[in-house]
Order: structure tokens, then C-alpha cells, then sequence
């Protein structure tokens, strides 16, 4: 897991590359990679790569990057980690590939030689890397299925520039900052900023599952190879049986995505919560061989002794599967001490990702480099109420919302009798969008409705971003080709919205703030190729007692049918005690006793 940077001066007219910035751009990933720090200038001055180590996998010298190729063609900054490099690399050397590392960041040197952009489609992991090829005299990037890693890129007066961060672009002083009214708007609706938008006009990030190639006639337009929609618009159309039969092919698909997934040179370790995701994987863990594995729970002073506290439940999974356990407890204050880092750390506004800051923060204290998480769980095997209910709220809208005039009428209705203060503003928004899935999938998901950011934002951005951003389109362009099962529909939404922009962005920048590598076992694109014919025909319900039965020693049937309640996190308690995090009190929206936490933490992120 690493930082990495480039500039390349495609443009006749362009600037060579300046040293300087791009040590600064690299530099200020530093928390990406603290085992080690690199670059390439090319003789003409027209490309320059920049790299920041976070050692896993051959954590020597020798794979230290940026790396060249033997003969000097091709050169790559790499981060990620690329699970079947070692089935990648015996192929390729029957080819007659030499090598001299045992890193998969040479795997994917001599692929590329081998396969050209092709490679991409046989790599199980989760990356994003650009390779310059001098042959070509262009750059190659790509970025995994699902979006785990990162990737931001600017193009500005013939130089193309890339990085791991947004803030780290900036950092180099040649690109604007103007915001981008598209990503503040899908902020404040979602709570992330969703693809391929950022919050500033002049970078963007390459979309998950793409690549994208610039040359000297210029910045070509990315690729799509992956799509979650495609994967299960495709598993449909095999129509497997949904019988019993096919829980062994869903455990057999699990071990096997585990086991990739603890292939390191440093030892594994797990973020346990008292859930059934991460109870099974640690049970999966044990299967594959991990012996001991280090667990950690995070809870919060705040919930000892209540329900919220997960650590009672998750020292039970734990002691199970001969786990070393250690809870870490967030103290009453840490949260005003860590503030400021946090929002430092933080790469695009975003209302989650404290949660993963602490615990990566526990995983920083006792010596962690790379842990397993359960994310992607409830997407994979449809554990989020969503699955149950956007379907209802499109048969119960899809009639009304046909109707002239009546949806319009009836937010009228609801606003005027005061309404919305006892059920919230989705209920006035009900027959505007609940008709189709996109819009359902706004009502279920968005932060706030579009009707209520003129309070919030100027109404020119809002104006610009609502035309630019296209809020049902956004949400539309994920669930494309349409899958044919609402199950289908829903895990594309969920992947390719939720999850991407929201979940493993934070899990990303989060972790990175603490030299954490995170993995994620169920966010595979082979286990979900595998496993989609069966998921989109399976009673709902049924997966995730099939992931909780998935160890050869199961999880106990009353944590496996407890019922799902989420993560909590004190945001609400903070917000109302921390003295620098109070302009929300300004807003009489969100001044109002009843409005949710998460909307008063947008605008503190916003804020600040």
C-alpha cells in the first residue's frame, strides 16, 4: 500500500516537469508510505514519477519503486496489492520472463509487456498504478473493479498530473482550486462526493474498474472495464437453481477470496466487530490457517455497558476462533484532541470515516501494517434494509408519482402542516422521486433532498452543480446495464454509490492516516463473479446465514440472527460539546431538535 505521483509534460508547448513539485505532491502522502520514498525523471524532463513504500509483500530494497523494466521502456508507481501475483508470475515466466524481485509490483511490469491494457482484466486485487511507456511515449493508468484504491488526476496547460490524493495535487501549487459546484452538491446530497467528481473544478477521479491512456496527441477518455450492474445483468441471465446445494460453492468462493487476501510478508490482522461479517471472516481466517490472528474492537466510552458496545459480543467471536483480542476504547476527549487531524487527514468531505480513524488508530498502536475488514458484506449478501425496502417504496409511488400535479401537491401539504419536523423532508420528497429507483434510492440514501440546499449553498453553485451533477442520472449510471432481479439493482446501487464513494474512500484516507493497509475480502471482483448467480436468486435473508455457516465452525445461530443495527458512533454527543464545532447552531434546518447528526456533521465537514 503506497502513495504515488506523476507529471508527464504530453503538451509540445508544456513545461518540463518540475522536481520540486512533484517532491512536494509525493511528500504530503508521506503517512502513505513511511517505509521508503522514490522517483523517476526521464532524461528530456518530460515525465517524472514520484512513490511513498508502505512495505507488505517483499519488503526489501529491491522492490523499492518507481520501477523500470530491464530494458528501460517501461517504468511504474503502483499501489495496492495484487492478490494471484504468484499464479501471474509462474505463467509469465514459463513466457520466459525473468525476474529479480519477488514483489507483485514487477508482476505487473512484465504483464503489461506481455498483455498491453488487456492485463487488467486478469489482475484479483486492489490497485491503481500508471506505467510509462518510452517505446509508446505514453502513460498507462489503471484502477481496480470496485474503486478500493484511489486515483485523481488533473490535466492543465499540456501536463497531465495524477495522484493518490486530491489535497496532494493541490499541494504542488500549480492547479486551481475553485470548487467544482457538481461536488459540493452531491456532497451535501449523498455525504461523499460522488465519481468522478471532486470538490475542486480541476480534478477528477478516474472511475472504478477504468483505465485510461495520455500520449502526446493528448488525455484520452477512460475506459470502463468492470461493472458490478454488468456482473449481475450477466450472473442473471445463467439462472442458477437457489437451492441448499449452492451453500458449498458460496463457502468454497469465500475461503478462497480470504486466503488471497492474507497473502503478505507481514502478519494479518482483523477488525472485529460484534457482526456477522467480520465474525465470519475470522472464522474463514482460522480455516485458511491463521493460527492466532491479532482481532481488534473498537467501542467508545460513551456506550460501555450499553447495547452500542461492541466489545462484549466481539470478545465471544473472538475467544471462538482463538483469536488474540484486544479492545481499544475511545475516551471522552479524544475525539476534540484528534479534530483537527482528522479533518486534515480527511481527502473529500465525507460524513463517515471516524469509526475507521480510531480503529486504524488502535491498529497504529500495537504495531499492525495490514488488517482485514468486513466491508462489503452487506452489499455482497444483501444485509441492508434497502434490499427490503426500496422495492415497497417503488410499488407504492411508482402510481402516484404518475399523477399531474399530485407530487408537487402533496409536498405542499406536508410542508405547510408541519409535517416534515416530526417525519423529516423525505416524506415531502416521497412522490417526487419514489416512483423510479434512482429516486427511491435518494430517499433512502441522500442526506439531504435537493429542494433543501438552498439554505445551505449559494444558489448559483447549487444551480450550476444540480445541472451538472444530474442527481438521478448519477444514481441511474451506476445500476448500468440494468440489472433484470431487484436484487441485482440494489447491490449495483449500493456498490457502485454507497460503498465506492463512501465506504472504501473513507477506509482509505482513514487508514492511510495511520500507515494501515485494509483489505477487503468480500470486495473482489472474482467473488462477486462467482457468487452473483446465485446472491440474485437467493431469498433474502438467506446469505448472510449462509456467510455466518460459511467457517467450518460456524457462528453461533443467535449472533447470526441477531438483528442487524450498524456501527454506532457518538457524533451527535460530540457536536453539541466540542467549542470549535458549532456553526451548525447558525442553520435553523439543522438547529431543530430532531435533525439528524449526520446533517449537522456535513456542515461541520463543509465548515471546516
Amino acid at each position: 500500500m503506497c502513495g504515488i505521483a506523476g507529471i508527464f509534460a504530453y503538451g509540445a508547448a508544456a513545461s518540463p516537469v518540475d522536481a520540486r513539485e512533484l517532491r512536494v505532491i509525493r511528500e504530503h502522502m508521506a503517512a502513505r508510505g513511511p517505509d521508503g520514498a522514490g522517483e523517476f525523471l526521464s532524461e528530456d524532463g518530460r515525465v517524472g514519477l514520484g512513490h511513498r513504500r508502505l512495505s507488505i509483500i517483499d519488503p526489501v530494497d529491491r522492490s523499492a519503486q518507481p520501477m523500470e523494466s530491464d530494458c528501460g521502456r517501461h517504468v511504474i508507481v503502483f499501489n495496492g496489492e495484487i492478490y494471484n501475483y504468484r499464479a501471474l508470475r509462474s505463467g509469465l515466466q514459463e513466457k520466459g520472463y525473468k525476474f529479480r524481485t519477488q514483489s507483485d509490483t514487477e508482476v505487473l511490469l512484465h504483464l503489461y509487456a506481455d498483455t498491453g491494457s488487456a492485463m487488467v482484466e486478469r489482475l484479483r486485487g486492489m490497485f491503481a498504478f500508471a506505467i510509462w511507456d518510452a517505446e509508446k511515449q505514453g502513460v498507462f493508468l489503471a484502477r481496480d473493479g470496485f474503486g478500493i484504491k484511489p486515483l485523481w488526476y488533473a490535466n492543465n496547460c499540456g501536463q497531465f498530473r495524477w495522484a493518490s490524493q486530491v489535497r496532494a495535487l493541490l499541494a504542488g501549487g500549480a492547479l486551481s482550486h475553485t470548487p467544482d459546484p457538481a461536488g459540493w452538491v452531491g456532497f451535501f446530497l449523498f455525504g461523499h462526493v460522488p465519481e468522478p467528481y471532486s470538490t475542486f473544478r480541476a480534478i477528477r477521479a478516474l472511475p472504478a474498474g477504468s483505465t485510461l491512456w495520455v500520449d502526446t496527441d493528448g488525455v484520452g477518455e477512460p475506459l470502463r472495464y468492470f461493472s458490478v450492474a454488468a456482473t449481475y445483468r450477466e450472473a442473471e441471465s445463467l439462472r442458477l437453481s437457489s437451492d441448499p446445494s449452492n451453500f458449498e460453492r458460496v463457502r468454497a468462493a469465500l475461503l478462497d477470496s480470504v486466503r488471497h487476501h492474507l497473502v503478505a510478508d507481514v502478519p494479518v490482522g482483523i477488525f472485529l466487530s460484534a457482526g456477522v461479517d467480520s465474525g465470519a471472516l475470522l472464522g474463514l481466517m482460522r480455516d485458511a490457517g491463521q493460527t492466532e490472528p491479532t482481532g481488534i474492537t473498537l467501542t467508545y466510552e460513551e456506550y460501555h455497558g450499553k447495547n452500542e458496545d461492541e466489545a462484549p459480543l466481539a470478545a465471544t467471536i473472538a475467544a471462538r476462533y482463538g483469536c488474540k483480542h484486544h479492545v481499544r476504547r475511545v475516551l471522552p476527549g479524544e475525539f476534540r484532541d484528534d479534530a483537527d487531524r482528522i479533518f486534515a487527514s480527511m481527502d473529500q468531505p465525507t460524513v463517515d470515516g471516524i469509526n475507521m480513524w480510531f480503529v486504524s488508530k488502535a491498529a497504529g498502536e500495537l504495531g499492525c501494517k495490514a488488517v482485514i475488514s468486513g466491508l462489503g458484506g452487506d452489499e455482497l449478501f444483501g444485509g441492508y434494509p434497502s434490499f427490503r425496502e426500496l422495492p415497497r417504496i417503488v410499488r407504492g409511488c411508482a402510481g402516484p408519482s404518475r399523477v399531474p400535479f399530485l407530487a408537487e401537491a402533496f409536498k405542499i401539504f406536508v410542508t405547510r402542516a408541519g409535517l416534515t419536523a416530526a417525519a423529516g423532508p423525505k416524506l415531502a420528497s416521497l412522490l417526487i422521486y419514489g416512483g423510479s429507483w434512482a429516486g427511491a434510492y435518494l430517499l433512502r440514501r441522500g442526506l439531504f433532498m435537493p429542494w433543501e440546499l438552498e439554505a445551505l449553498l449559494d444558489a448559483d453553485l447549487l444551480a450550476e452543480g444540480l445541472a451538472e451533477l444530474g442527481p438521478l442520472g448519477c444514481i441511474e449510471s451506476s445500476m448500468q446495464p440494468v440489472p433484470s432481479t431487484n436484487f441485482g439493482r440494489i447491490a449495483s446501487l449500493e456498490s457502485g454509490l454507497y460503498m465506492r464513494n463512501q465506504l472504501l474512500r473513507d477506509a482509505d484516507w482513514a487508514s492511510m492516516a495511520h500507515s494501515i493497509e485494509v483489505r477487503v475480502p468480500f470486495v473482489d471482483t472474482f467473488l462477486l463473479r462467482e457468487l452473483a448467480p446465485i446472491m440474485a436468486r437467493l431469498p433474502l435473508g438467506i446469505g448472510k446465514r449462509w456467510l455466518g455457516a460459511s467457517p467450518s465452525m460456524p457462528l453461533p445461530p443467535e449472533l447470526i440472527e441477531r438483528r442487524k443495527t450498524g456501527f454506532g458512533i457518538p457524533v451527535a454527543d460530540w457536536l453539541m460539546e466540542h467549542p470549535n464545532l458549532q456553526s451548525w447552531r447558525r442553520m435553523p434546518q439543522l438547529a431543530m431538535k430532531k435533525c439528524p447528526w449526520a446533517r449537522r456533521w456535513a456542515y461541520q465537514v463543509a465548515a471546516a
